[in-house]
């Protein structure tokens, strides 16, 4: 690696975002890690890199529902390194929620729109001055194949990364003079708790999240003039 970036990961904690977060650290990348509850990190290499007092990692708390949380974890990261250039949007919330959703059921779909819509453009919008400053900044973004169609009666999810997937576009109009370059990445299932009530795939069919790490960890690599802005992966066959 040419360079190593200072990088805000959310959603460390599990899953894609906690093995993006470990290859990062593994390629010499400093971390600044958002979590809801950073004492409840599991043991492992990002819990044990922080315990030891090095500027390589900083847990910080962090909940995508309020937008103060995003300024007081930017500022904190910006106090303990100086710069920010890499952001890797990996928290989100999944739900069943239809279309003809039952009497009550407008509270789970605006909690789901304020966590994986407006927390990813709270927390862009916040560390935007830092990325301009940084001159190749990289935002990153899980988005999912939900956000390209729609399977079955979801609905509430998929609308809610469609829309992720229109932010993602317009932080790459804003960002591009700048140099900094965007990417969502679009999986379908992924080897995580949230497919393990998933019966009609077997989970080492599914996409692992370490695959997921590996091509973040070559996005971060690439020159602004070969990042791609969307990247599609999905284990299973589905019609163009």
């Amino acid at each position: 690696m040419e360079k190593p970036r200072t990088l805000l990961i959310s959603g460390a904690s599990r899953g894609i975002g906690r093995a993006i977060a470990e290859r990062a650290l593994a390629e010499g990348h400093r971390l600044s890690l958002g979590l809801r509850d950073p004492a409840a990190l599991a043991e492992g290499p990002l819990r044990e890199t922080a315990r030891q007092g090095t500027d390589r990692v900083l847990l910080h708390p962090y909940e995508a529902r309020d937008p103060a949380q995003a300024t007081a974890w930017v500022e904190a990261t910006l106090a303990r390194y100086g710069a920010i250039d890499g952001l890797i949007h990996c928290a989100g919330l999944f739900s069943r929620v239809g279309l003809l959703f039952p009497p009550g059921g407008e509270g789970e779909i605006e909690d789901l729109w304020r966590v994986n819509l407006m927390g990813p453009w709270w927390l862009t919008r916040a560390a935007w001055p830092a990325l301009v400053a940084s001159g190749d900044g990289r935002v990153i973004t899980l988005v999912s194949m939900s956000g390209q169609r729609v399977k079955g009666s979801l609905t509430a999810y998929p609308c809610s990364k469609f829309a992720l997937m229109a932010l993602c576009q317009s932080m790459r109009n804003e960002g591009w003079d700048a140099g900094i370059r965007v990417t969502a990445i679009c999986p379908g299932w992924v080897n995580t708790a949230m497919a393990s009530q998933v019966t009609a795939l077997p989970a080492e069919a599914m996409t692992q999240p370490e695959d997921l790490a590996a091509l973040t960890a070559q996005l971060l690599r690439l020159p602004a003039s070969a990042v791609p802005f969307e990247l599609k992966i999905n284990c299973v066959l589905e019609p163009c």
